[in-house]
């Protein structure tokens, strides 16, 4: 088996695995089934997939269902022994304690006080200054080469997509160090029907434009501007309530336009190794002028 070959037969098969755990939260994802959907070893298949993703299977079965859950608790009124269920949890105890572990707080309590819950108050607020508790910054953004996968769906879900990406560089070896990861959203949630959504994937390498690519992965160009950036701490999942004081609350008091084109996210930190709460992400809106 030649060495482009070898990439693309461990790419296709880790895929597949990722695909499943997003697509089976709700199941028992046992990890010699999943050996099984990756046609790989039960003995030795674990420590190809934390080799090649950085985390192990567990983590990442992990680290989705509580993000899922999390966006459930944040941006819906589903009941928190529904959401544990359609997560995968056995029982309210069990999804509590380990939602309490990575995110500060018990299910109930970080519906009503988690990162989101700043956003909503502030555009609830009569008077609140253009920045309220926020810094906003203008930026001017050269253009980006990306090398980026495409996501269809709800951007709650632009995780598998961004998995599918790091397993594309890990197995060519094109994980650098200061890699930059990036979301590229082209339409809006709340005018588009969930089915409707378009988003990208994306990485910024140094040597992005020498990369040989193949399907699924392209090149997108992020174009150059001024951007209105806002940079938000905390879980993925809260992040909604922040685009809305964003766009409904700072823009219209800010004296500026926005310009045609995507907005775009850059993740500054690692959440295969970080807590959800320390999350960093920059929110970028294209401005006119």
């Amino acid at each position: 088996m030649n060495k482009l070959h070898a990439q693309r037969s461990y790419q296709d098969r880790l895929t597949r695995v990722q695909a499943h755990i997003h697509d089976h939260i709700s199941d028992e994802l046992d990890l010699n089934r999943l050996a099984e959907i990756a046609c790989m070893s039960p003995t030795h298949w674990h420590r190809i997939y934390h080799g090649v993703f950085g985390e192990t299977v567990a983590a990442t079965v992990k680290r989705v269902r509580l993000h899922s859950a999390a966006g459930m608790l944040a941006n819906s009124a589903i009941q928190i022994d529904k959401i544990a269920k359609r997560c995968g949890y056995p029982n309210l105890q069990s999804f509590t304690r380990i939602f309490s572990d990575s995110y500060g707080m018990p299910p109930a309590r970080y519906r009503k006080e988690g990162s989101h819950r700043q956003f909503h108050d502030a555009l609830e607020e009569q008077g609140e200054s253009v920045c309220g508790p926020w810094t906003v910054e203008i930026r001017d953004v050269p253009e980006m080469s990306l090398l980026t996968i495409d996501h269809h769906g709800s951007f709650m879900q632009i995780g598998e997509a961004f998995d599918r990406l790091f397993g594309w560089l890990a197995v060519r070896d094109l994980i650098e160090p200061n890699v930059r990861l990036i979301g590229v959203y082209h339409t809006d949630p709340d005018a588009f029907a969930e089915n409707d959504l378009f988003s990208k994937a994306g990485a910024l390498l140094d040597q992005t434009e020498s990369v040989t690519i193949e399907a699924p992965v392209e090149r997108t160009v992020v174009v150059a501007g001024r951007y209105a950036c806002l940079r938000y701490k905390g879980p993925y999942a809260d992040m909604k309530s922040a685009y809305l004081w964003l766009f409904g609350n700072w823009l219209p008091q800010s004296g500026e336009e926005v310009r045609e084109g995507p907005v775009f996210e850059e993740y500054l930190n690692n959440p295969r190794e970080t807590a959800p709460t320390e999350l960093l992400t920059e929110i970028y809106m294209p401005l006119e002028g």
